[in-house]
């Protein structure tokens, strides 16, 4: 874990209101680290790939130039839930700004019967088995989290000279190290059964610290971080 809070991304950018150059360093690295959740949602909630992705850039663009993050508090909360908070209200004005468009503003218009209480006629039941944008938000941060954390801790593996024992125990970090043949591992890196599993025991160990290392960058509060944790469980379990 990280020694002091004070020093997170988040908790930098509440201090200086991203105007230094550093706290605008820590907007812009947390913003790469939302962009695939931020697409997700956008997709989910009706956009095309190539628009949501083309939304996805100007929304981080304005949240970049300013202004935007000064309303924020993160003593008061998580990043993850005022960036949510911040895009429902960009998706919303930009679908304001594209129904305004398409009625051609200023013309009058006939209201369209949707059909009588009878017939039922332009009723529209919702799927239950579509997830909502929130979930796919949710659910992407939680991958982009994981893939974020796992290339660090092998940044730090193969600094401490253990890039061969990351490469191979890699997989039991996942499902995949289920069905892998622990004999064949154990071999590769001269080690006994016995001291592989010790060997994935503190892999996955560490792995787990790493991941609220990256968690804890998001926070302004050090006991938020089990609490996130629990988040990105449940995100994934959906």
């Amino acid at each position: 874990m990280t020694s002091s809070f004070h020093d997170t991304r988040w908790t930098l950018v509440s201090r200086s209101r991203g105007e230094d150059p550093q706290a605008k360093a820590a907007l812009s690295e947390l913003c790469a680290a939302y962009y695939a959740p931020v697409v997700a949602f956008l997709r989910r909630d009706g956009r095309a790939e190539d628009v949501a992705r083309d939304l996805a850039h100007d929304f981080f663009a304005k949240l970049l130039e300013g202004g935007t993050i000064d309303g924020a508090d993160p003593l008061r909360g998580k990043f993850r839930s005022y960036l949510l908070m911040v895009l429902k209200r960009f998706a919303a004005n930009q679908r304001d700004r594209d129904h305004a468009a398409k009625r051609g503003g200023g013309q009058v218009h006939a209201v369209i019967d949707g059909g009588s209480e009878q017939t039922g006629a332009g009723l529209q039941i919702a799927d239950a088995s579509i997830e909502s944008p929130d979930v796919a938000f949710d659910r992407e941060w939680a991958l982009t989290l994981l893939a974020r954390a796992l290339a660090q801790l092998e940044r730090d593996m193969r600094e401490d000279g253990k890039s061969t024992q990351f490469e191979t125990l890699k997989p039991w970090l996942t499902a995949e190290g289920d069905a892998a043949p622990q004999s064949e591992a154990a071999a590769k890196l001269g080690m006994s059964i016995e001291a592989m599993k010790v060997a994935v025991h503190r892999l996955r160990k560490r792995f787990r610290e790493t991941v609220k290392v990256e968690i804890a960058q998001t926070l302004g509060h050090a006991g938020d971080v089990n609490e996130e944790m629990d988040a990105l469980m449940r995100a994934l379990r959906k």
